[in-house]
Protein backbone atom coordinates (compact mmCIF):
# COMPACT_ATOMS: atom_id res chain seq x y z
CA UNK A 1 0.00 0.00 0.00
CA UNK A 2 1.29 3.46 -0.90
CA UNK A 3 2.67 5.49 1.97
CA UNK A 4 0.42 8.41 2.88
CA UNK A 5 1.96 11.89 2.86
CA UNK A 6 2.28 14.18 5.87
CA UNK A 7 -0.56 16.46 4.74
CA UNK A 8 -2.92 13.51 4.32
CA UNK A 9 -2.09 12.16 7.77
CA UNK A 10 -2.60 15.63 9.30
CA UNK A 11 -5.97 15.89 7.56
CA UNK A 12 -7.16 12.51 8.89
CA UNK A 13 -6.79 13.81 12.47
CA UNK A 14 -9.70 16.19 11.82
CA UNK A 15 -12.06 13.36 10.94
CA UNK A 16 -13.67 10.68 13.08
CA UNK A 17 -13.94 7.64 10.80
CA UNK A 18 -16.73 6.17 12.93
CA UNK A 19 -19.03 9.17 12.56
CA UNK A 20 -21.43 9.88 9.70
CA UNK A 21 -21.67 13.67 9.58
CA UNK A 22 -24.51 15.90 8.42
CA UNK A 23 -24.00 17.19 4.84
CA UNK A 24 -22.70 20.69 5.74
CA UNK A 25 -20.44 19.41 8.52
CA UNK A 26 -18.97 16.70 6.28
CA UNK A 27 -18.23 19.20 3.51
CA UNK A 28 -16.71 21.66 5.97
CA UNK A 29 -14.31 18.90 7.07
CA UNK A 30 -13.45 18.15 3.42
CA UNK A 31 -12.58 21.84 2.90
CA UNK A 32 -10.48 21.93 6.11
CA UNK A 33 -8.70 18.69 5.20
CA UNK A 34 -7.74 19.94 1.73
CA UNK A 35 -4.00 20.65 1.86
CA UNK A 36 -3.05 20.50 -1.82
CA UNK A 37 -1.55 23.48 -3.61
CA UNK A 38 -4.28 23.41 -6.28
CA UNK A 39 -8.06 23.83 -6.16
CA UNK A 40 -9.06 20.23 -5.55
CA UNK A 41 -12.26 18.71 -6.90
CA UNK A 42 -14.79 17.65 -4.26
CA UNK A 43 -16.03 14.16 -5.07
CA UNK A 44 -18.80 11.98 -3.69
CA UNK A 45 -19.04 8.19 -3.66
CA UNK A 46 -22.33 6.34 -3.09
CA UNK A 47 -22.52 2.65 -2.17
CA UNK A 48 -25.93 1.47 -3.30
CA UNK A 49 -27.85 -1.68 -2.49
CA UNK A 50 -28.39 -2.68 -6.12
CA UNK A 51 -27.18 -5.54 -8.29
CA UNK A 52 -25.94 -3.83 -11.47
CA UNK A 53 -25.58 -7.21 -13.20
CA UNK A 54 -29.37 -7.12 -13.52
CA UNK A 55 -30.71 -4.74 -16.17
CA UNK A 56 -33.58 -3.57 -13.98
CA UNK A 57 -31.15 -2.48 -11.22
CA UNK A 58 -28.69 -0.44 -13.28
CA UNK A 59 -28.81 3.27 -12.56
CA UNK A 60 -27.77 5.75 -15.20
CA UNK A 61 -28.72 9.33 -15.87
CA UNK A 62 -27.68 12.95 -15.68
CA UNK A 63 -28.43 15.95 -13.48
CA UNK A 64 -27.66 19.66 -13.72
CA UNK A 65 -25.93 20.68 -10.49
CA UNK A 66 -27.30 24.09 -9.39
CA UNK A 67 -23.81 25.57 -9.00
CA UNK A 68 -21.91 23.56 -11.62
CA UNK A 69 -18.70 21.62 -10.99
CA UNK A 70 -16.17 24.42 -11.38
CA UNK A 71 -14.95 22.79 -14.58
CA UNK A 72 -16.07 23.90 -18.02
CA UNK A 73 -16.80 20.85 -20.13
CA UNK A 74 -15.60 20.77 -23.73
CA UNK A 75 -18.51 19.60 -25.89
CA UNK A 76 -18.27 17.79 -29.22
CA UNK A 77 -21.53 17.64 -31.20
CA UNK A 78 -22.21 15.32 -34.13
CA UNK A 79 -24.87 17.08 -36.21
CA UNK A 80 -25.60 18.38 -39.71
CA UNK A 81 -27.34 21.35 -41.29
CA UNK A 82 -29.57 23.46 -39.03
CA UNK A 83 -28.77 21.31 -35.97
CA UNK A 84 -25.05 21.93 -36.49
CA UNK A 85 -25.70 25.69 -36.59
CA UNK A 86 -27.84 25.38 -33.44
CA UNK A 87 -25.00 23.56 -31.64
CA UNK A 88 -22.48 26.24 -32.62
CA UNK A 89 -24.81 29.04 -31.46
CA UNK A 90 -25.33 27.24 -28.11
CA UNK A 91 -21.57 27.24 -27.44
CA UNK A 92 -20.42 23.77 -28.50
CA UNK A 93 -16.63 23.58 -28.80
CA UNK A 94 -16.60 21.30 -31.85
CA UNK A 95 -19.38 20.54 -34.35
CA UNK A 96 -19.20 18.22 -37.34
CA UNK A 97 -19.64 14.67 -38.59
CA UNK A 98 -17.32 12.29 -40.48
CA UNK A 99 -14.17 14.42 -40.06
CA UNK A 100 -14.38 14.00 -36.28
CA UNK A 101 -14.83 10.23 -36.61
CA UNK A 102 -11.50 10.13 -38.46
CA UNK A 103 -9.78 12.43 -35.94
CA UNK A 104 -10.93 10.34 -32.96
CA UNK A 105 -9.88 7.10 -34.67
CA UNK A 106 -6.42 8.68 -34.97
CA UNK A 107 -6.30 9.38 -31.22
CA UNK A 108 -7.79 12.89 -30.83
CA UNK A 109 -9.62 13.40 -27.50
CA UNK A 110 -9.77 17.17 -26.86
CA UNK A 111 -13.34 16.97 -25.49
CA UNK A 112 -15.18 15.88 -22.32
CA UNK A 113 -18.75 15.17 -23.51
CA UNK A 114 -20.16 13.97 -26.83
CA UNK A 115 -23.67 14.90 -28.03
CA UNK A 116 -25.24 13.50 -31.19
CA UNK A 117 -28.51 13.95 -33.03
CA UNK A 118 -30.31 10.58 -33.49
CA UNK A 119 -29.72 10.63 -37.27
CA UNK A 120 -25.96 10.77 -36.63
CA UNK A 121 -25.80 7.67 -34.42
CA UNK A 122 -24.99 5.43 -37.41
CA UNK A 123 -21.85 7.51 -37.93
CA UNK A 124 -21.02 7.76 -34.21
CA UNK A 125 -21.57 4.02 -33.83
CA UNK A 126 -18.27 3.45 -35.66
CA UNK A 127 -16.58 4.89 -32.56
CA UNK A 128 -18.27 2.56 -30.06
CA UNK A 129 -15.09 0.63 -29.27
CA UNK A 130 -13.14 3.84 -28.71
CA UNK A 131 -15.71 6.01 -26.90
CA UNK A 132 -17.48 3.23 -24.98
CA UNK A 133 -14.64 2.25 -22.61
CA UNK A 134 -14.03 5.96 -21.84
CA UNK A 135 -17.71 6.51 -20.96
CA UNK A 136 -18.01 9.03 -23.80
CA UNK A 137 -20.57 7.31 -26.03
CA UNK A 138 -23.73 9.44 -26.44
CA UNK A 139 -26.75 7.88 -24.75
CA UNK A 140 -30.48 8.81 -24.74
CA UNK A 141 -30.63 8.12 -20.95
CA UNK A 142 -28.21 10.96 -20.25
CA UNK A 143 -29.76 13.32 -22.80
CA UNK A 144 -26.76 13.20 -25.13
CA UNK A 145 -28.64 11.61 -28.05
CA UNK A 146 -31.20 14.26 -28.90
CA UNK A 147 -32.51 16.68 -31.49
CA UNK A 148 -32.70 19.29 -28.70
CA UNK A 149 -29.08 20.20 -29.32
CA UNK A 150 -29.24 23.73 -27.91
CA UNK A 151 -30.71 22.53 -24.60
CA UNK A 152 -28.18 19.68 -24.33
CA UNK A 153 -25.15 21.92 -24.91
CA UNK A 154 -26.36 24.67 -22.58
CA UNK A 155 -27.09 22.19 -19.75
CA UNK A 156 -23.66 20.58 -20.07
CA UNK A 157 -21.99 23.99 -20.00
CA UNK A 158 -24.11 24.95 -16.95
CA UNK A 159 -22.82 22.00 -14.89
CA UNK A 160 -24.67 18.87 -15.98
CA UNK A 161 -22.99 15.67 -14.80
CA UNK A 162 -23.63 12.07 -15.73
CA UNK A 163 -23.82 9.25 -13.20
CA UNK A 164 -23.91 5.47 -13.52
CA UNK A 165 -23.41 2.45 -11.29
CA UNK A 166 -20.12 0.61 -11.67
CA UNK A 167 -19.83 -3.19 -11.47
CA UNK A 168 -19.95 -3.08 -7.67
CA UNK A 169 -23.05 -0.87 -7.48
CA UNK A 170 -21.14 2.31 -6.64
CA UNK A 171 -21.57 5.78 -8.15
CA UNK A 172 -18.77 8.38 -8.16
CA UNK A 173 -19.35 12.00 -9.16
CA UNK A 174 -17.77 15.47 -8.84
CA UNK A 175 -19.84 18.07 -6.96
CA UNK A 176 -17.60 21.15 -7.19
CA UNK A 177 -14.26 22.54 -6.06
CA UNK A 178 -12.78 23.08 -2.58
CA UNK A 179 -12.91 26.84 -3.28
CA UNK A 180 -16.73 26.73 -3.58
CA UNK A 181 -18.74 28.29 -0.76
CA UNK A 182 -20.01 25.65 1.67
CA UNK A 183 -23.70 26.22 0.91
CA UNK A 184 -23.07 25.76 -2.83
CA UNK A 185 -21.34 22.43 -2.29
CA UNK A 186 -24.14 21.35 0.07
CA UNK A 187 -26.73 22.39 -2.52
CA UNK A 188 -25.00 20.38 -5.24
CA UNK A 189 -24.69 17.30 -3.03
CA UNK A 190 -28.33 17.49 -1.87
CA UNK A 191 -29.48 17.77 -5.50
CA UNK A 192 -27.51 14.64 -6.44
CA UNK A 193 -28.76 12.69 -3.39
CA UNK A 194 -32.39 13.59 -4.23
CA UNK A 195 -31.87 12.59 -7.86
CA UNK A 196 -30.44 9.19 -6.92
CA UNK A 197 -33.18 8.55 -4.35
CA UNK A 198 -35.78 9.16 -7.05
CA UNK A 199 -33.86 6.82 -9.39
CA UNK A 200 -34.18 3.87 -6.98
CA UNK A 201 -35.08 0.80 -9.06
CA UNK A 202 -38.31 -0.94 -8.06
CA UNK A 203 -36.39 -4.25 -8.08
CA UNK A 204 -33.82 -3.10 -5.46
CA UNK A 205 -34.32 -4.89 -2.15
CA UNK A 206 -33.14 -3.95 1.36
CA UNK A 207 -31.24 -0.76 2.15
CA UNK A 208 -30.85 1.29 -1.02
CA UNK A 209 -28.43 4.08 -0.07
CA UNK A 210 -25.93 2.22 2.11
CA UNK A 211 -23.10 4.68 2.35
CA UNK A 212 -22.14 8.20 1.19
CA UNK A 213 -18.55 9.46 1.38
CA UNK A 214 -17.20 12.86 0.34
CA UNK A 215 -13.55 13.75 -0.22
CA UNK A 216 -11.28 16.14 -2.08
CA UNK A 217 -8.96 14.86 -4.82
CA UNK A 218 -6.03 14.31 -2.43
CA UNK A 219 -7.88 14.26 0.90
CA UNK A 220 -9.33 11.55 3.15
CA UNK A 221 -12.94 10.40 2.89
CA UNK A 222 -15.63 11.77 5.22
CA UNK A 223 -18.81 9.75 5.83
CA UNK A 224 -22.12 11.54 5.31
CA UNK A 225 -25.24 10.49 7.18
CA UNK A 226 -27.77 9.20 4.67
CA UNK A 227 -30.84 11.47 4.64
CA UNK A 228 -34.00 9.53 5.47
CA UNK A 229 -36.98 10.05 3.25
Amino acid sequence: MAKKGKNYLEATKLIDRNVAYEISEALELVKKASKAKFDETVEVAFRLGVDPRKNDQQIRGAVVLPHGTGKTQRVLVFAKGEKAKEAEAAGADYVGDEEFVNKIQQGWFEFDVVVATPDMMGTVGKLGRVLGPKGLMPNPKTGTVTFEVEKAVKEIKAGKIEYRTDKAGNIHAPIGKVSFELDKLADNLSTLIDTLQKAKPAAAKGTYMKNITVSSTMGPGVKVSVPTK
